[in-house]
């Protein structure tokens, strides 16, 4: 009983963090019709702002944090201008922004490799907390898994607050519902565009800072994405509740199998229930059936 509580209390802090990801990826969906895999390359920044703020320029880690998404945030608005503004201009087919999202996914981890003072070398975050966990009997609980989970649970509490009960909120559902519509009724598109890429940038800083921190720093970091991807898949792409859910359904499993199984067997179960929703439930727990979505 004490492993199976162990391992619930790891599932549900590493599926709140997968939650953070997936709803900046339902977020980006929701209105504009496609997958951001370049959402990816904004975590691995996230992770490396983290460090170097608190390694380097030595900011206390609450400054280090909120420095690092807030630069997450804007790197997401560069590249909503930079790579998906001027297809959206000229109406292009929603391919066109899957290709120019992995194109930016890979241009930002070599970015990363290129640059000398970073280079693809492995990099371990100082200790910012201590490394000994609380104890309740035989439970340990990491207090870094308790303060991802606190962190985790405050974001996305604001977002649905956000998302729920104000005006850019109301705008935001107006607009995932019908663009269209909603321009023609007075909502600012483009300026919910660059609010819901903002806070999907925050979000993934977050994120970024929170991974680092559990492992370590490297420049595929953001290929963790590939995991909150199916979670918003599982929950239902489009769905910030549906995200929160797989997310957290995904990171139990996970964690579960490592326990009760094989770690090796890990990524084997999140792809085959990947595969599993796509067959049987291509809509997600909670998602909604749409068309012409990439």
């Amino acid at each position: 009983m004490t492993q199976f509580f162990q391992q619930l209390i790891n599932g549900l802090s590493i599926g709140s963090v997968y939650a953070l990801m997936a709803v900046g990826y339902s977020l980006v969906y929701s209105i504009m019709n496609f997958s951001n895999f370049a959402h990816g390359g904004v975590i691995m920044f996230g992770a490396y702002f983290g460090y170097f703020f608190l390694k380097l320029l030595k900011f206390p880690f609450p400054l280090a944090f909120i420095t690092s998404a807030v630069c997450t945030a804007i790197l997401a608005l560069i590249i909503e201008r930079a790579a998906y503004k001027p297809l959206r201009e000229r109406k292009a087919p929603f391919l066109y922004f899957i290709i120019s999202a992995m194109g930016t996914s890979i241009f930002l981890e070599n970015l990363i490799i290129a640059i000398p003072a970073i280079g693809p070398t492995f990099r371990t975050y100082p200790e910012v907390f201590s490394k000994h966990p609380f104890k309740i009997g035989e439970l340990a609980i990491g207090r870094l898994d308790i303060m991802m989970f606190i962190v985790s649970a405050i974001c996305l509490v604001l977002l649905i607050y956000i998302i729920d009960y104000t005006k850019i909120g109301k705008a935001i559902q107006a607009t995932s519902y019908n663009i269209k519509a909603s321009a023609l009724m007075g909502v600012n598109t483009d300026f919910i565009i660059v609010a819901i890429f903002l806070m999907g940038g925050f979000l993934a800083g977050i994120a970024g800072v929170l991974f680092g921190m559990k492992y370590t720093v490297y420049p595929q970091i953001g290929g963790i994405t590939i995991k909150s991807f199916i979670a918003a898949v599982f929950g239902g792409l489009g769905s910030l509740p549906g995200a929160v859910v797989g997310s957290i359904l995904l990171g139990i499993i996970e964690t579960f199998t490592s326990g009760y199984i094989s770690s090796q067997y890990r990524d084997l179960i999140a792809f085959v229930l990947l595969i599993a929703v796509l067959v049987f439930r291509p809509m997600g727990l909670m998602g909604k059936v749409t068309e012409d979505k990439a």
